[in-house]
């Protein structure tokens, strides 16, 4: 792979306004109330300062196309199946309703390894938002970036076995079925146009998935919200998740959390038990 390490370094800002209107549509995705006072759930960054390429410089796979430009934020890696793999997550202050907001957005890394599926790709990006110029999250995403799917390569994540998910371990449980509409606000809210989460025939014959895939924040958006159930609404000071197996639209879908040595332990089962993201969590 060609050497990508000058893009280590590149960075971009952006700001936009947490209005009333993107609030309520957050809130209304998940069936949230109105918060009193208008202090915001965390994990509302991920629909903050979003990306906005035009459509005529969108990808096959709907993200925006990479190039060797330099407008080009992300590296032209020759790899074009894109996935986030994980996120690190410092909670600094609340975001309140009506906040101003700029993000700080930087690469930090450019990697390449050999998996068993092939040559992979990572990318890491550490992304400071900051509400009316008072830091609010610091984050530092992973992306994934793998090589093209056969045409005849099994559908994946393979079909749901005889087993069933157990939560007897678990402190707090919340089983949900994610589907098409839940997917399609989510993409909507996070200005996300990748195709595996809306297009069924696409996910299914070029990517190879069995079905829609659930985004990976969001499902670390409905473990946030099932922390802010058990403790209390922002009082993460941490939160970290890492996408292990897709979720597929349709399926049901177990969130857990139980205390651990070093803080919270938080999870996302399929229903036959296959681990779909591992999380944790300090307050």
């Amino acid at each position: 792979m060609t050497d990508f390490a000058a893009w280590i370094g590149r960075a971009t800002q952006t700001r936009d306004r947490l209005d009333d209107g993107l609030a309520g549509r957050w809130l209304a995705t998940f069936d949230l109330p109105r918060p009193r006072p208008a202090i915001m759930p965390q994990g509302i960054h991920f629909a903050l300062c979003t990306p906005d390429a035009p459509t005529a410089k969108l990808g096959e796979d709907g993200h925006p196309a990479r190039d060797n430009s330099p407008d080009s934020f992300l590296p032209p890696l020759p790899l074009p199946r894109r996935m986030w793999a994980s996120s690190r997550m410092q909670f600094v202050s609340p975001i309140a309703i009506g906040a101003v907001i700029e993000r700080s957005s930087k690469v930090t890394g450019v990697s390449e390894k050999a998996g068993g599926s092939g040559r992979l790709a990572f990318v890491d990006v550490e992304h400071v938002t900051r509400a009316n110029g008072t830091g609010a999250v610091i984050e530092t995403q992973t992306l994934v970036y793998r090589e093209p799917a056969a045409s005849d390569a099994p559908l994946s994540p393979p079909p749901p076995g005889e087993g069933a998910f157990d939560p007897s371990a678990w402190d707090a449980h919340r089983a949900l079925t994610p589907d098409g509409r839940l997917l399609f606000r989510y993409s909507a809210l996070t200005f996300n146009t990748h195709r595996i989460h809306y297009d069924a025939p696409y996910a299914s014959e070029v990517e190879r998935y069995r079905g829609l895939v659930v985004h990976g924040p969001l499902t670390a958006s409905l473990l946030l919200q099932l922390a802010a159930r058990t403790l209390g609404e922002n009082r993460l000071r941490t939160f970290q998740f890492r996408g292990l197996s897709p979720a597929i639209a349709g399926e049901p879908l177990h969130l857990v959390m139980r205390k651990a040595e070093a803080g919270d332990e938080l999870a996302a089962f399929a229903g036959d038990g296959r681990q779909v993201t591992q999380a944790s969590a300090t307050v």
